[in-house]
């Protein structure tokens, strides 16, 4: 029987050691986004049955309310442990268990369980901050395994690397670079935000090689008062919101040597990546920079990856015109989506992976994405489903219609924008007014950034919302100009170094049956 052991924390070294700690007690592990609400992180608790439940002290009155949520709604409570700051401990409590001292009571001596089935759960990761029903999607070993040791090798990880932690741990387990580093006996510089001064300054305490991060991180790197050229280059994979080509060309102009990556939840992290060709080299910036841009191929975990016609399954021809879905097949593919066998039957047709995002091939095999099936939003690095934000608009008592699509943005890649109209045409609705209720009734990186107030949306003769007009609209609204650079205190960052060492789809109806 498993044990679903969840953690509300930042990149903190406690965060690190428990995805080793965790798995080898025989638990599986459940790192839970810091940017949702009580809501969204007691329907995780609740959808996990979370036995254990270890908390950042920075993060205490957010798990209060959600272990509150959770009580009233009847459901078993987890015991909780705090995670306090190991430099400078505040005290900060939430019950009487604290994350070190449970460490320094543990007995050495006791005999750890075995693996006994490479296929057995190891995380459970949820797709994205959901207001209602969040997927929770199941990792394997072996899947976990072959992903890390892929990645490794299309990013070209040597011996002894630096990273620096400004990827969140809770995306995909650090896109596998949590096991990653300690198999390359590597040195993790946590922080817990990505912060200009803090980046840059890290970078050059610790002579760090390697990062891992959102486009929005290089908006933050180039808006810093401390934006220089590096002293030394350091390696960048980078995934989410496709980075505009020009984003590419000015971070690597001052020393970050990016590889660009695809990936999702449900694929372990990064499934494709652009690997670089050394001809490449030789063309102007702005050309490397576009090629850059494109997603890839596969990573070597992977059966295969390709764009096929969704309906017949076909391959679509090479041309880089023709459009179809990115399906994925291989051990690093999800086993399935927890207690979901619905999603789990959509989400896969015969031993193919659907991922819902739409691109082309290129003449030289390279996947490139060009729009996103089901109006998925990527703000920030976080998926953000437009219709959970149009549900919240519906409930707004002077809106009759909603519509949410994405909106490029400088920072956060892409934002929602909002088109409503009002109930009463005479009365209307302000921007501010929903912009209000919007903050009160949904986490603060779904809120949109723009709302626009229209007499009546486009709909076709079928009565659907003609979405692809809204996006040309949103397009022109898009702000222009870079955002406002962060300004905020600096935080203090924590050194810790170590070395260590074709899948059936499944139904997962429970962790405890994996």
């Amino acid at each position: 029987m498993y044990v679903q052991v969840s953690v509300l924390a930042p990149n903190v070294p406690a965060m690190y050691e428990m995805h080793f700690a965790v798995p080898m007690a025989g638990a599986v592990l459940n790192t839970i986004n810091t940017r949702l609400d009580a809501k969204a992180v007691a329907a995780i608790l609740r959808h996990s049955e979370a036995k254990l439940f270890f908390v950042d002290y920075q993060y205490v009155r957010l798990a209060s309310d959600a272990l509150q949520l959770v009580a009233d709604s009847g459901a078993p409570v987890p015991l909780v442990a705090v995670i306090d700051d190991i430099d400078t401990p505040t005290g900060v409590r939430l019950g009487e268990l604290e994350y070190e001292g449970l460490v320094a009571r543990g007995d050495p001596a006791v005999e750890l369980p075995q693996l006994t089935d490479e296929w057995d759960a190891v995380t459970l990761n949820y797709t994205s901050g959901t207001t209602s029903a969040p997927k929770g999607v199941v990792y394997s070993h072996r899947g976990a395994y072959l992903s890390t040791t892929s990645l490794l090798l299309s990013w070209g990880v040597g011996n002894e690397p630096v990273y620096l932690w400004t990827l969140p741990m809770f995306h995909c387990n650090g896109w596998t670079f949590t096991w990653g580093m300690a198999a390359r006996g590597g040195v993790n510089i946590c922080m817990r935000d990505a912060r200009a001064a803090d980046i840059y300054r890290a970078i050059a305490r610790h002579g760090v090689t390697h990062l891992c991060c959102a486009p929005v991180v290089f908006n933050i790197l180039l808006e810093g008062d401390e934006a220089t050229q590096l002293a030394a280059p350091v390696n960048v994979l980078t995934g989410g919101a496709p980075p505009p080509a020009a984003l590419l060309e000015s971070i690597e102009k001052i020393g970050f040597q990016v590889t660009h990556a695809y990936g999702l939840t449900e694929a372990t992290g990064p499934a494709l990546a652009c690997e670089w060709r050394d001809q490449w080299d030789r063309l102007p910036l702005s050309e490397r920079a576009r090629l850059k841009a494109r997603q890839g191929v596969s990573v070597l975990s992977l059966a295969d990856a390709d764009v096929k016609n969704a309906d017949t399954m076909a391959s679509v021809p090479r041309d880089g015109k023709t459009v179809g879905e990115i399906v994925l097949r291989g051990s690093s593919v999800m086993k399935g989506y927890l207690n979901n066998p619905e999603a789990n039957d959509n989400a896969f047709k015969g031993e193919w992976f659907l991922t819902g995002d739409v691109g082309v091939v290129h003449a030289d095999g390279y996947i490139e994405i060009k729009d996103r099936s089901k109006d998925v939003i990527i703000s920030g690095g976080e998926n953000i489903c437009s219709k959970e934000v149009e549900e919240v608009l519906f409930r707004h008592p002077a809106v009759s219609d909603a519509a949410v699509v994405a909106m490029p943005h400088p920072r956060w890649g892409e934002t929602p924008c909002a088109f409503v109209v009002a109930k009463d045409k005479a009365a209307g609705v302000s921007e501010d007014d929903v912009l209000a209720f919007c903050r009160k009734h949904m986490s603060r990186f779904m809120v949109p950034k723009k709302v626009v107030v229209y007499d009546a949306l486009p709909r076709n003769a079928l009565g659907k919302v003609e979405k692809v007009k809204l996006r040309d609209e949103a397009q022109k609204l898009a702000p222009a100009v870079p955002a406002q650079k962060t300004k905020g205190k600096t935080t203090n960052t924590t050194t810790v170094s170590g070395r260590r060492g074709e899948h059936p789809v499944a139904h997962v109806m429970a962790i405890s049956r994996l």
